[in-house]
């Protein structure tokens, strides 16, 4: 780049972590132009933080066909010991993935990278984004290379999914409200002696917290953090700091041994007032950021792109109105809302230290044993499974609930279905929604007796439903939703 503006994307998306990746591969296989910015050189690093794939972010894998893939270098896990005396069971959701997923964050930004550049995304890494400014029709963002020189990139619509630092949500002046909940946690990747080869347990005592999870390669991912070690996050760890608060939480240290890794780091408790400023949006830890405990971080940025990745594709091709995006914020802020409220009271529950938190924690531990729909209602929670979006009044019972995976009368599923970013109709009986759709519609009968007309939306969520419908009541909720025969005038 040498100052001049270049040739301008439809979309440019900041920031290559895991949401970035998955909206970009969402784009450019709807065949919108979209260009990757990344400050970073161009890498692939077993440096990460993230290691958990929960079950509703894994069927948005699957409707891009990287699921399966994603299974066979991870760890399936059905339960969690918490507390030491509560179980988290994941072996009952209703999903073809009834587990948690180990896998390392790099493997999740290998697939997703992988899937992007074969879709025709851009990327232009080592370049910063120094500011930004909107008008009507686009986003001028100006850039720097690694060089320093400066340049200047224009699209349509600019999301930001550069993390807590977030220069792009700086750029558009949205505040970042929030504290530090926790600091100096210590994390490593380890050995254990073989007869704990499974272990996976959370549990604190007094001022000392720790999380073991195994990755399924030889190593365990262990994160500790010690009430009255308050340090920056650049003072150097060892093994032995970790093994001591470990003991002190666990019991044990478990023959800890052989760090292939050791970092500090603090968590925040963070959320942006809205997710779209005119052209411009926010997705992941740009517009959220909450504690690691439940491991919801990356797989709540996986969900806001998949949810506006669709959205951005309709307008762009004509198929829907502007405002269609006004509710990936609608939708998707009050779900970032929830996260930050569960992730930080698992983690108060956790640290809790003073005799009447201890006995609020020993009854809820007890109650939520004891009470089935407590225990599916809170996993279902933390899965990202049991959340619905708004739907109209008077709208079918369906309308913004997550759907499963059907199987449908030829025997294909669902979230096969899904793949490509198309709507699905799923009807009783064969229904032709016509050849000028097939770019962004598939046509599916139930596979039961079951009467309902179903249309679902590209990311899995019910967008219209009814009990019985005649061709001009299906014929309008598909212009509505879908677009009508050919572009919108």
């Amino acid at each position: 780049m040498n100052g001049t503006t270049s040739t301008a994307p439809s979309v440019i998306v900041v920031g290559s972590g895991p949401t970035g990746l998955l909206l970009a591969g969402d784009l450019a296989t709807a065949g919108v132009p979209v260009t990757v910015l990344e400050k970073r050189p161009r890498r692939t690093s077993n440096l990460t933080r993230a290691f958990a794939v929960h079950a509703r972010t894994l069927e948005q894998l699957d409707a891009r066909g990287l699921a399966d893939e994603l299974e066979a270098v991870g760890r399936p896990v059905d339960r969690l010991r918490l507390f030491g005396d509560l179980t988290i069971e994941f072996d009952s959701l209703p999903t073809r993935f009834r587990h948690l997923l180990v896998v390392p964050q790099y493997e999740v930004e290998k697939v997703l990278e992988r899937r992007a550049v074969a879709a025709g995304a851009r990327f232009r890494h080592e370049t910063e984004v120094t500011g930004l400014t909107q008008d009507a029709t686009g986003v001028t963002v100006e850039v720097k290379t690694a060089d320093g020189r400066p340049g200047t990139l224009r699209a349509a619509y600019v999301v930001g999914a550069d993390g807590l630092r977030s220069a792009v949500r700086q750029a558009v002046g949205l505040p970042f409200p929030g504290r530090s909940v926790i600091r100096s946690i210590v994390l490593a990747d380890v050995r254990l002696d073989p007869e704990h080869a499974d272990l996976m347990t959370a549990n604190a005592v007094g001022d000392a917290f720790a999380l073991v999870v195994p990755f399924g390669d030889g190593y365990h991912r262990v994160a500790a953090w010690d009430r009255r070690r308050d340090v920056p996050d650049d003072t150097p760890v060892d093994l032995d700091e970790i093994k001591g608060i470990v003991r002190r939480a666990l019991g044990g240290d478990f023959g800890m041994r052989d760090p292939r890794w050791l970092s500090r780091f603090h968590s925040d408790e963070r959320q942006a007032p809205t997710y779209r400023v005119g052209r411009v949006f926010l997705a992941g830890d740009a517009a959220h950021v909450h504690s690691p405990a439940g491991g919801q971080g990356m797989n709540t940025g996986l969900q806001d792109a998949a949810n506006l990745g669709w959205k951005l594709a309709q307008v762009l091709h004509g198929h829907a109105a502007p405002d269609l995006l006004d509710t990936y914020d609608a939708e998707r802020h009050p779900v970032g809302k929830a996260v930050l409220r569960s992730s930080g009271g698992i983690l108060r529950l956790a640290m809790a230290r003073r005799p009447l938190a201890l006995a609020l924690r020993a009854l809820m531990t007890a109650f939520a044993g004891f009470s089935g729909p407590v225990r599916r209602r809170a996993v279902a929670q933390i899965t990202g499974i049991g959340y619905r979006y708004p739907a109209p009044r008077g709208a079918h019972p369906l309308t913004g609930r997550r759907v499963p995976d059907i199987r449908f009368a030829d025997g294909t599923r669902l979230y096969e279905a899904l793949r490509g970013g198309r709507f699905v109709l799923v009807t009783p009986e064969p229904y032709d929604a016509g050849d000028t759709r097939k770019d962004r519609l598939v046509t599916a009968r139930w596979a039961s007796a079951r009467r309902t007309v179903l249309l679902v939306r590209p990311d899995g969520y019910a967008a219209w439903a009814a009990e019985s419908a005649d061709g001009a009541e299906l014929e309008a909720a598909l212009r509505r939703h879908v677009g009508g025969a050919g572009p919108r005038d």
